[in-house]
């Protein structure tokens, strides 16, 4: 696979940890969130450190397409459905602001930041959209039904989001990465209390905020019940279109879009980490139909964790963990989420109210469909006879022939041909040999 956004980047490199240290908070994670919130509470005038087991933006951040929007699928009528239509204008507004910090930062970040429209459409059904466009309208964002697109196929209609965006993720990264107290190449090995064990040595603190993409203790807060990863496949196209927005479908199946310079970016065949279907050959399939001239590029996956609700878990790891915090079950959103955890952890930590909170809170209730799913895949995985356990809670690992490796589909833990660990939660290497 070939990355997009690590092409000509020259990242700052940062020392591995040798020795104790002593802060005030300890972010582990050198992603998107971890990075902004270390930034924010760096901005604030606390003393923190951020450990990170590779290098910065080298983990899922790096698989993003980076669209900076407010628009999550069809999130807002589910949202107020479930919830209320006050719950449901705290998310809108929670990453409007999102959107509007990015703008912001990347006037002294360079990262190639352009204002596109967002469009969310659908092959059929026009309906839901148009109900879709005047749940948003309602709550107080200028949503626009639409039935014209320069899409390569019809459309039963779309949403359109004026004044939303996209940038580069991995340059804003770098630059907001300056100045922080970073360790690179500096796994956690355990958490104990607010101590963290490291092959370098012990990170002490007095609050702690995961944002490893999927949290990795499993004593507390049901993530291993309340998380799934999704893997998602993207090519980048030469001689393909401009479409002039971001653009993502309402159906399984259906691919996303957006452009950056010269290029087209054309990204679905999502299916469950573990599971067959869909994958590159989908969406190369897609591309051969409908962009017949394009010429491939990139190509690369990426890994994504989805809550039960659609609602990222930002706030405290646990009700028995006071001092621990952890951002994840950013869905397919994963940058303005970033943002928004930022927001929300950094008062958080540092005593101020935060307005968004409440509908990003960990600890909301768990009784939703995809609840029964997740256990459901769960213990089917640990009845299978194979020698091949994943090492995070003993899940089948499944053969992947596509991109070579041993994928868990409980969790969604990756680990090469070897068994050498690629993505958490697991912690440690997979026997598969």
């Amino acid at each position: 696979m070939k990355h997009l956004w690590t092409e000509n980047l020259d990242p700052p490199r940062f020392p591995a940890l040798a020795g104790d240290v002593t802060t005030d908070v300890l972010v582990i994670g050198g992603g998107m969130a971890g990075i902004l919130c270390a930034r924010l509470l760096r901005e604030r005038g606390v003393d923190c450190v951020l450990a990170e087991a590779k290098t910065i933006g080298d983990g899922v951040t790096k698989g993003t397409t980076a669209v900076l929007s407010a628009q999550h699928d069809t999130l807002y009528t589910d949202l107020v459905a479930q919830y209320g239509q006050a719950k449901a204008k705290q998310y809108l507004d929670a990453n409007l602001r999102a959107v509007e910090e990015f703008r912001r930062l990347s006037g002294s970040i360079p990262c190639d930041f352009e204002e596109r429209p967002s469009l969310m459409y659908a092959r059929a059904g026009g309906r839901t959209l148009e109900r879709e466009a005047e749940t948003v309208r309602r709550l107080g964002f200028p949503a626009a039904f639409v039935t014209e697109t320069p899409l390569p196929f019809g459309v039963a209609g779309a949403v359109r989001y004026p004044g939303m965006a996209q940038f580069h993720p991995l340059k804003f990264l770098c630059g907001a990465a300056e100045g922080l107290t970073v360790f690179e190449n500096t796994f956690v090995r355990k958490l104990k209390g607010t101590a963290a064990r490291t092959d370098g040595g012990t990170v002490r603190a007095k609050r702690v905020v995961i944002a490893t993409h999927y949290p990795f203790l499993n004593s507390r807060g049901l993530y291993f019940m309340k998380l799934y990863q999704m893997r998602s496949f993207v090519v980048a196209l030469e001689h393909a279109p401009d479409l002039g927005g971001t653009y993502v479908g309402t159906a399984e199946g259906d691919m996303y879009f957006r452009n950056y310079k010269n290029l087209l970016l054309v990204g679905g065949g999502d299916r469950r980490t573990g599971a067959k279907g869909g994958g590159f050959p989908a969406v190369r399939d897609f591309v051969r139909r409908c962009f017949p001239d394009a010429v491939e590029k990139y190509a690369w996956a990426t890994q994504d964790c989805m809550s039960l609700d659609g609602v990222p878990y930002i706030g405290r790891y646990s009700p028995a963990l006071p001092d621990v915090f952890v951002a994840t079950g950013f869905n397919e959103w994963g940058m303005t989420s970033s943002m928004v955890a930022a927001s929300v952890l950094a008062d958080r930590l540092t005593g101020r109210k935060n307005e968004f909170a409440a509908v990003f809170d960990p600890d909301r209730g768990m009784l939703k469909k995809q609840l029964f799913v997740n256990f459901g895949t769960t213990l089917g995985d640990f009845v299978l006879p194979t020698a091949k356990r994943c090492p995070h809670m003993g899940c089948a690992l499944r053969w992947n022939a596509a991109e070579h490796t041993w994928d868990c589909p409980c969790h969604g833990s990756r680990f090469d041909r070897h068994g050498r660990l690629i993505d958490n939660p697991a912690m440690r290497d997979a026997r598969v040999e």
